[in-house]
């Protein structure tokens, strides 16, 4: 049920009419409370959306009633109408639940530049206001979903609380605090600033480590709703374990599904002089496209690996480096080590070990191969 296997949360998805298919394309998702407190994140793209511009400004005091999400269009460089737009979709799911537009959270995706159908959204909003349940998750997953292959959903539970999570995204996956649309429950009391903290630590080392293509979307946001409806106020740490854990598993069904990518790729970074270096080293690797291409072909050419973190300011000696690939030394003290036809590629599976031998810190970013269906798929979106 994921959003809604936390108590205190009612959830829907309907046909809003926003998708040409006639696919779910609006979802709702309500905190009955005791508690309405919320946390988020955004993109760091200078070119925001106005839900974006909205949601940024509701999450202000720290209290949330409602989320509401639509696929079928980003309202992105839409200019004073598509402000308008928000604001007016924030309006009819206030007056549908009886709440303040101003603890109405909106969340757009989809294609840029496209005015959305106001009078369709509205209508959508009070067919979902309807259609509120408690077992609403699933279809409030499938609602938000754009050229995904299928709705991403996780909850976790301990000492009588649970967190429940909704995740989309399949292109566009490069950090900037938070990646994609994610919307994480949780009927544990955790008051705003406290869920702010923990929200931000667990996207940190999850979604902000997801660089699947390297381009970093205008419509991205994080948020993590509390209810307090267990009546349980959690152990701080174990709290903030399950809340990473939870986004590491959305992270990974988002880098799964990637579109149209045959290789998931895992690249640690060990033994860095600081966590910031084992990142940007990590990136530097993620975002090469030579790199990419050649694990496409299930090549292991090792040497891309390094010619990509030789660009980055991390502190190393790259005629020290080791690299292994799926288990193989491939290159150790920056010199070849075993054959790199040992190496087998041809599984989804891929993990790449990077060992900068200059301290004791660590990261691992999750990306893909780059493909034939990549490019294609990203040719034809918007026809």
């Amino acid at each position: 049920m994921s959003v809604t296997a936390a108590a205190g949360f009612e959830a829907a998805g309907v046909a809003a009419g926003l998708k040409s298919t006639g696919a779910l394309d609006l979802a709702i998702v309500v905190n009955r409370g005791p508690q309405s407190d919320a946390a988020a994140v955004f993109t760091s793209n200078r070119a925001k959306a106005n839900p974006i511009i909205w949601s940024q400004q509701v999450i202000g005091d720290g209290t949330v009633s409602a989320i509401v999400l639509n696929s079928g269009g980003a309202n992105c460089f839409t200019g004073a109408q598509g402000f308008q737009t928000t604001h007016a979709t924030a309006e009819a799911v206030a007056d549908a639940l009886s709440v303040s537009a101003g603890d109405v959270l909106v969340c757009s995706t989809g294609l840029i530049g496209d005015q959305l159908d106001l009078g369709k959204l509205q209508d959508g909003v009070a067919r979902a206001a309807q259609s509120l349940a408690t077992d609403g998750g699933d279809d409030a997953a499938l609602a938000i979903i754009t050229t995904d292959s299928k709705p991403k959903q996780a909850t976790r539970s301990a000492d009588g609380w649970t967190i429940g999570g909704m995740a989309k995204g399949a292109g566009m996956l490069a950090p900037g605090l938070a990646t994609m649309l994610v919307v994480v429950t949780t009927d544990a009391a955790v008051p705003a600033t406290e869920l702010d903290a923990h929200l931000r630590a667990a996207t940190r080392v999850s979604f902000d480590r997801l660089d699947s293509d390297g381009c970093m979307s205008t419509n991205d946001q994080v948020t993590l709703l509390a209810s307090g409806a267990s009546g349980v106020v959690p152990d701080p740490a174990a709290f903030r374990a399950a809340l990473t854990e939870l986004c590491l598993d959305l992270a990974a069904q988002l880098q799964g599904d990637a579109e149209g990518a045959s290789h998931d790729i895992a690249i640690r970074v060990v033994a860095a002089a600081t966590e910031d270096d084992a990142v940007e080293v990590g990136r530097s690797v993620a975002r090469n496209n030579l790199f990419k291409a050649a694990v496409f072909g299930n090549d292991p050419n090792w040497g891309r690996v390094l010619a990509a973190i030789g660009t980055t300011a991390a502190e190393f000696d790259p005629y020290a480096v080791d690299v292994s690939m799926n288990g193989v030394m491939v290159c150790s003290n920056g010199g070849p080590d075993q054959p790199r036809d040992l190496v087998d590629l041809t599984g989804r599976a891929v993990d790449v070990l990077i060992d900068l031998k200059t301290g004791d810190a660590s990261a691992t970013i999750l990306t893909n191969d780059l493909t034939h269906d990549y490019v294609h798929e990203n040719s034809a979106y918007s026809s």
